[in-house]
């Protein structure tokens, strides 16, 4: 455990895990909830920090659930399961939660959600939720879920953090999932460095840095998928606050349709 006086050495980052005991009820306060969790084990929020939170937490907090028993399949849904050895009802619900359906092939569907992210059938989950009975969407505003629990969080211990929310997502032409935030607030996500130069001298011309995504997989290495562990406090990296008009929060990070090279 980390006390308030722990040195570190320059540039040194630390990252904390909050494990939480039982389920998050809908409706329930997430912050009062995380700030319980990490003073059982004995860490205590510092000015500064950022908190990095699972969305499933934040989904459930919002009643973002639902009973997989109330969901009628279309004739398509059903037809496409069957031949995968699938769950219709999840199926369904991805079509439903997508804005626009960017490949469907074999086994996978590949959806743009309403909130402009290109992931596997819309954020729908159904894993760690209750054993099958509900599957888990994403949260209807993910940047505004961010900032609730940040103002939660100011106003319950008086001090100014940034939150990131994140969720898994496969990528293009690699293996494997890696965290990405979904939702941000209190920090800029990015990091221009155009117009900067290099210690050779040499002007940098494309490089933006998404902080934001990459403090996410930072998190994701301590909090794992089998752990309980749906948040940790990243200490240590010094981050841009957001502007009094906003950062744009994790919003700013989608790729504007005019740039995208892939649609």
């Amino acid at each position: 455990m980390e006390s308030n006086t722990t040195k570190r050495a320059p540039g040194e980052l630390r990252i904390l895990p909050i494990a939480v005991s039982g389920e998050i009820r809908v409706g329930e306060s997430l912050g009062e909830r995380l700030i319980v969790a990490a003073r059982s084990l004995r860490l205590h929020f510092q000015d500064g920090d950022i908190l990095v939170v699972k969305h499933k937490i934040v989904s459930k907090a919002e009643g973002a659930l639902v009973a997989l028993d109330e969901i009628q399949p279309s004739a398509a849904s059903r037809a496409w399961a069957r031949r995968y050895g699938l769950d219709a009802r999840v199926r369904e619900l991805a079509v439903r939660e997508s804005g626009r359906i960017v490949r469907r092939k074999r086994n996978v569907l590949i959806t743009e959600t309403r909130h402009g992210f290109i992931c596997a059938n819309s954020g729908v989950d159904v894993s760690n939720v209750d054993g099958g009975r509900h599957a888990v969407l994403l949260p209807v505003d993910p940047d505004r879920s961010a900032a609730k629990l940040r103002r939660e969080l100011k106003k319950r211990l008086g001090i100014e953090i940034a939150v990131i929310v994140s969720d898994s997502f496969g990528r293009p032409w690699r293996v494997g999932l890696t965290e990405v935030a979904i939702g941000v607030a209190g920090m800029r996500p990015l990091v221009d460095y155009r117009g900067r130069r290099d210690p050779h001298g040499y002007p940098l011309h494309a490089t933006v840095d998404a902080v934001a995504d990459e403090l996410a997989c930072a998190a994701g290495l301590v909090c794992g998928k089998l752990a309980s562990t749906p948040a940790c406090i990243i200490r240590g990296y010094a981050y841009i606050h957001e502007n009094r008009r906003g950062s744009g929060g994790a919003q700013q990070m989608i790729r504007p349709a005019h740039q995208d090279l892939f649609r």
